[in-house]
């Protein structure tokens, strides 16, 4: 196996220039080596920018890995530089993708339900910048669109599944918030699918958030 401090340097370049993770497949079809090499030099790789305490950091996200600035300097580079779309996420913005990311699929009724407003608006501008998408219709009356995250949502984000979403408790101070939390979602997905999910573990509706969960994790 090649000595991993001369893949190293070429892994590092072609990451700096590209925009969106990479697997290490598609690194190892281009540097002509064996994806068990690539795994082993990009997990090098990020070690040694994490011992070096360097200004990025090199994560497996989305199916792939990408560099990214050092947590510890983001409020400097917020500073200096424009959002990633020019557009910073609204409260209500935030509030409206993380119901769809924990409870996807959703539909906008039960986004207004769970946030007590219309998020109609809300989640179009999601839809927009490429964080959320349809993934099906409920098979309720009004068949209505149904919302869940996309790959780019992972990728912004940080994740590498939707399994490595933190448990939403953990953004309660105490147990009564908890216990909101969670009186708000019951009777919010009730005009949705949570309602459904918890009542019948083998209904179409849970089939339904099998499929979409799993299509969004599947990488290109």
């Amino acid at each position: 196996m090649e000595d991993n401090n001369k893949i190293e340097p070429v892994l590092e370049a072609l990451l700096f220039v590209s925009d969106e993770p990479v697997s290490a497949a598609t690194l190892a079809r281009i540097l002509r080596k064996s994806p068990s090499e690539i795994d082993a030099a990009l997990c090098s790789l990020a070690e040694h920018l994490e011992d070096q305490e360097r200004g990025i950091q090199l994560r497996e996200v989305a199916g792939g890995w990408r560099l990214y600035s050092h947590p510890a300097y983001h409020e400097l580079i917020e500073a200096y530089v424009i959002s990633w779309d020019t557009r910073s996420l609204s409260q209500a913005a935030l509030e409206a993708l993380a119901v769809i990311a924990y409870h996807q699929p959703a539909s906008r009724t039960a986004v207004n339900g769970i946030r007590g407003v219309n998020s109609d608006a809300v989640i179009s501008s999601l839809v927009e910048k490429g964080l959320v998408r349809e993934v099906g219709r409920d098979t309720g009356p009004g068949n209505a669109i149904l919302y869940g995250t996309t790959r780019a949502f992972l990728e912004k984000f940080g994740l590498k599944s939707l399994k490595d979403l933190p448990p939403l408790e953990d953004f309660a101070p105490d147990e009564a918030s908890r216990e909101f939390i969670k009186a708000r979602l019951s009777s919010g997905m009730g005009l949705g699918l949570q309602s459904s999910l918890d009542a019948d573990p083998s209904s179409d509706a849970r089939s339904l958030a099998t499929d979409a969960v799993d299509d969004l994790e599947l990488i290109d």
